[in-house]
């Protein structure tokens, strides 16, 4: 992800800064995913394991990137409150 990007990108809820998620994290929430334990914010359960994803600087919520372009729409997040 173009670094020049992500220092303009915001989240739509907060606006909240975002960075790309760690590899230890992005772990931790594919593991999930596949226990059938995540969910977005519509309430969808989420199926496919994410290759990349962005965090909001405050680590509540994460956004998938789809094929390298960001899906910042609020149905589409996921609440870090789940891996807790």
């Amino acid at each position: 992800m173009d670094k020049r990007l992500l220092k303009i990108l915001r989240c739509p809820v907060s606006h909240k800064g975002l960075s790309l998620l760690t590899k230890d994290k992005l772990e931790r929430v594919n593991a999930a995913i596949a226990a059938g334990n995540l969910v977005n914010h519509e309430g969808s359960q989420l199926a496919k394991p994410l290759a990349e994803a962005l965090i909001t600087d405050d680590g509540k919520r994460i956004y998938p990137v789809a094929d390298g372009i960001p899906v910042l729409l609020e149905g589409e997040s996921i609440s870090m409150e789940q891996l807790a």
